[in-house]
């Protein structure tokens, strides 16, 4: 009609909080509440957590390949009672990366895969080098790189050449995004090791003393890389209006007092890649980007003074992710029928919503309310082996009651898909 406005395509905002942080092999604090903002106003809709030098002795090694390792379990029973659990997590010898997502959102966190890449010695050592967890959130595309590259000030190509190695060696099976830098959005972060270079101590020290941290920032060897390096320019980074992360003396706010006496640095990144648009190959990907399009903001980029427990401050960033969702209804819907008890074996009833690839290694599995990650089950049950009834619209499955708890509680269902290799539908809590 003449005289009004077109209509805009209907957009959602998603709050992203992303930590990193060299732990030095220490054991997790008690409280990380600081570390996530669990008591902000505002809370994230995903979590991702990337750590470097986490514990990686023999008995740690050993107990970890048995039991989640106290970092994942510190930050899982941090986040369940505020309703997040672990969608995605892969650990490499020292490196850790963990992503989370708000319950809610859970059944729209697809497509999810892991890889790592090793730099260190000869580049068979797992101590230096990169992790990756690639997903699609409401239909774009994301990854997520945690590195920990070459360490000391003469490296500075070295450190760069490990990022463009990871990159290129690392793959996903997905046709539309095969390597970290197809995917719509990219943040990369970890200990990336650049250093202050050419000031000396005293100028650098003087410095943070008066917060002046911008007559640092020409010196900062990854900015000075930026201006050689195409791919690096890429990235995004909020300004660095915080004192440098690296390296502190053990439970001290002190930078180094050893004989060494290392020069502090912005050791501790975290940057953002948003696909440029002549970078889209396709004209249907161009398509795409167009009809459901994406932007970020950054509104937080700083230390956390508080822990002590290692030579690094963690560095955390806060983002706004705004976008059009790609789709807005979970491809199944689920529940139980009838009552629930540990007396009678107990009935699911699921109903695809859209068409996906089932498998015979899909599952259905109960769980407590409130629970921690995928792997968080009471029972489960094969959707294909114990169906009892299906059509076009409706299955019928039936649980054991073998693994019902008998003392009940609040509990849900989820459905697992093992080609898109996370939770595509869940059920609404009730009581068993």
């Amino acid at each position: 009609i003449c005289g009004t406005r077109a209509r805009r395509p209907k957009k959602d905002k998603f709050r992203l909080h992303i930590v990193t942080w060299n732990v030095a092999t220490a054991e997790p604090p008690d409280d990380v509440s600081s570390l996530l903002h669990l008591n902000s106003p505002k809370s994230a809709d995903l979590y991702i957590i990337g750590l470097q030098e986490v514990n990686t002795g023999p008995l740690r090694i050993m107990l970890d390949s048995v039991f989640d390792d106290p970092w994942s379990h510190r930050f899982m029973t941090s986040l369940a009672p505020w309703q997040y659990i672990k969608v995605a997590s892969i650990r490499m010898q020292g490196l850790l990366l963990l992503v989370f997502s708000k319950l809610k959102h859970v059944p729209f966190v697809r497509d999810i895969q892991a890889t790592y890449t090793r730099t260190g010695i000869f580049r068979y050592w797992g101590n230096k080098g990169g992790l990756s967890v690639r997903l699609s959130f409401y239909g774009h595309t994301v990854c997520f790189l945690n590195c920990h590259l070459a360490a000391h000030m003469q490296f500075a190509s070295e450190r760069v050449d490990e990022f463009e190695y990871i990159t290129d060696m690392q793959t996903f099976d997905c046709k539309k995004t095969p390597k970290v830098m197809d995917h719509r959005l990219v943040f990369w972060f970890g200990d990336l090791n650049f250093r202050i270079q050419d000031h000396g101590m005293h100028f650098v020290r003087s410095c943070i003393s008066s917060q002046n941290y911008n007559l640092l920032w020409s010196k900062d060897q990854l900015n000075m890389m930026k201006d050689k390096e195409d791919t690096l320019r890429q990235f995004e980074e909020g300004p660095l209006d915080f004192q440098p992360t690296y390296k502190f003396d053990l439970n001290s706010d002190s930078y180094d007092s050893s004989s060494k006496k290392r020069k502090p640095a912005w050791t501790d990144r975290i940057l953002w890649r948003l696909r440029p648009k002549d970078d889209v190959k396709k004209a249907k990907q161009m398509e795409e980007d167009e009809e459901y399009p994406l932007k970020i903001r950054q509104d937080l980029y700083t230390s956390n003074m508080e822990y002590c427990i290692s030579d690094h401050k963690p560095v955390i960033s806060v983002f706004t992710l705004e976008l059009k969702k790609m789709y807005e209804t979970p491809l199944v819907r689920l529940q139980p029928e009838g009552d629930w008890s540990a007396d009678i074996d107990a009935m699911v009833v699921y109903s695809p919503l859209q068409p996906f690839r089932s498998s015979t290694w899909d599952w259905i599995g109960l769980y407590k309310v409130g629970f921690t990650a995928v792997l968080d089950y009471i029972t489960y049950t094969w959707v294909k082996d114990d169906e009892v009834a299906f059509n076009e619209e409706l299955n019928q499955i039936y649980m054991d009651k073998e693994g019902i708890p008998v003392q009940g509680g609040e509990c849900v269902l989820c459905y697992f898909s093992s080609h898109l290799n996370c939770i595509i539908g869940i059920s609404e809590p009730f009581k068993v």
